[in-house]
């Protein structure tokens, strides 16, 4: 298969695809592993900020491999990262002119927040309750120390 010289799309983001889906089997069976939910949302914003088609899909395609790796409701993750896409990074980025603090607000918003809206998905269509546990916290630190290198 030939590539047209003007068309010059890379084919790594599904190598990419391919070896998110082995690394999100590997942590949920190693807890030291974070499973690199912030670093998703640092991406899914980006794609939709380029609004590039590909990268959007397969962001949520690895989402979706998210959801059911920790058995998550099926696009949960998708419609909370697009909400607060729209309505809350903005004003973040609009108030802050500090570059970290986006990158912190990021990784609490997708942790802390995605917590509080499934919580309340939860109690509307009467699911088994999340919890919280302290490994949360080592992974946001270390998901911080990953998305402040993007």
């Amino acid at each position: 298969m030939q590539r047209s010289i003007t068309h010059q799309k890379y084919l790594a983001p599904f190598i990419y695809l391919l070896l998110f889906i082995i690394y999100e089997g590997l942590s949920s069976i190693y807890l030291f592993l974070p499973p690199l939910f912030a670093v998703l949302f640092v991406l899914f914003s980006r794609a939709i900020k380029k609004e590039d088609a590909i990268l959007i899909s397969l962001v949520s395609f690895c989402l979706l491999v998210f959801e059911a790796e920790k058995g998550f409701l099926l696009f949960s993750s998708i419609i909370y990262f697009t909400l607060v896409h729209k309505f809350i990074m903005p004003k973040i980025t609009k108030n802050f002119s500090c570059v970290s603090c986006i990158k912190v607000s990021y990784v609490l918003l997708s942790y802390v927040g995605f917590f509080i809206f499934y919580l309340v998905l939860a109690n509307i269509f009467l699911l088994s309750t999340p919890s919280l546990n302290y490994y949360i916290i080592y992974y946001m630190v270390i998901e911080f120390l990953i998305v402040s290198i993007l």
